[in-house]
This record gives structure tokens, C-alpha cells and sequence, in this order.
């Protein structure tokens, strides 16, 4: 059987990578890719999925705070934002059937680092126990005028 570590190591071979996966995929060693899809987050605003699951680990697609309903910004600034995200993500890790506590890794992008704390106030709440591994960053900008991202990594 094909451990994770070889598939990576030829994954990290352009040359190979086809090949690899082709073979590793029709040997049943690797899990098929999953779309995940719901209508409880936001719709993607541009080509990429809501979340890719393959086998027990799934890549959550970046989410702002948009209003599943209304696809526009919650109002109420960083907090609201924040806390729109997490609900968007969290949505989007119970469609595949995971949870928060599933999640390892977080991606938090931010468009002024001064909402660092506030941000970080509400992101606490949803990680009260055992936090994932997590990075933040200032950007230049995020998409529809948004004061943050967040994008996660879970695994079971």
C-alpha cells in the first residue's frame, strides 16, 4: 500500500505526478476527489469550490463574511465579518460531515492587521479547546471589499 508520504513526494514531481496518481487511483490506494457543496454557505463568486475533500482530509475554500442568503457582506464590521466566516466555513466542514474540532490548520487573512485582536476575540470562541495551527496576515486586499478571510484545513 502507498503510504501519504510517497504519494506527496511524486506529487512534488510535475513530471511524475500524473502518473503517480493515475496508478495510485487505480489501485484504490487513494481517495477519490469530493466536491463539497452547500447551500448553507455562500456560493463560490468565482471558479473554485466551497471545500475538496480527498479521503479523510478536506481543504475549506477561503470565506468571507457574506450572507449565505443575500451573498452581500454582513454589516458590523471585523466581529460580524469574523464570525460570518467561521459560520460559512463551519457550514461548509458539516456538509462533508466534519467538525471544528476536525480542523488542524487556518488560514486568517486580514485587510488591516490592526482588526488582529478584534478578529481574534470572536476566532477564540469557535476554538475554545485545542486550537489548530494557524497563520495570519496582512493583505492588500480581499475580495468584495471584505475585512477578512479564513480558510481551513481539517482532517480526521
Amino acid at each position: 500500500m502507498i503510504h501519504r508520504f510517497e504519494l506527496l513526494n511524486a506529487l512534488a514531481r510535475p513530471a511524475a505526478a500524473g502518473l503517480a496518481v493515475a496508478a495510485l487511483l487505480s489501485t484504490g490506494c487513494v481517495a477519490p476527489r469530493r466536491v463539497i457543496a452547500t447551500p448553507n454557505a455562500p456560493a463560490a463568486i468565482a471558479s473554485y469550490s466551497q471545500g475538496i475533500q480527498v479521503g479523510e482530509t478536506l481543504w475549506v475554500a477561503g470565506q468571507i463574511g457574506l450572507d449565505p442568503a443575500t451573498r452581500e457582506l454582513v454589516p458590523g464590521g471585523i466581529r460580524a465579518e469574523t464570525r460570518r466566516a467561521l459560520e460559512n466555513a463551519k457550514a461548509i466542514l458539516a456538509a462533508a460531515g466534519f467538525r471544528l474540532e476536525d480542523v488542524v490548520q487556518v488560514q486568517v487573512l486580514l485587510a488591516d492587521i490592526n482588526d488582529y485582536a478584534a478578529m481574534n476575540e470572536v476566532y477564540a470562541t469557535y476554538f475554545p479547546q485545542s486550537p489548530p495551527a494557524r497563520a495570519a496576515y496582512a493583505v492588500a486586499a480581499i475580495p468584495r471589499g471584505a475585512k477578512v478571510e479564513i480558510v481551513m484545513t481539517a482532517a480526521r
